[in-house]
């Protein structure tokens, strides 16, 4: 828990609760699009994909996209 910031304090965590960090690397945009437009259709996720059936707060999710600023 950090003393200013930090994961745990931005979704105000509880009690039994673990803050959980990933990311995922595509290779470009359109590729990026192609496996969203896949991921969404796979059947296996669609109870999940409704709000009732989401294992997490989805009001407590933090999720952003991020450009390349120095590429080495």
């Amino acid at each position: 828990m950090g003393e200013v910031t930090s994961f745990p304090r931005s979704v105000q965590i509880e009690e039994g609760e673990t803050v959980v960090f990933s990311w995922i690397v595509f290779g470009s945009r359109e590729e990026r699009d192609r496996v969203n437009a896949k991921v969404m259709k796979d059947p296996r996720l669609e109870e999940m994909m409704k709000p009732e059936g989401m294992p997490f707060d989805g009001k407590r999710m933090i999720y952003g996209g991020f450009s390349v600023a120095v590429e080495v």
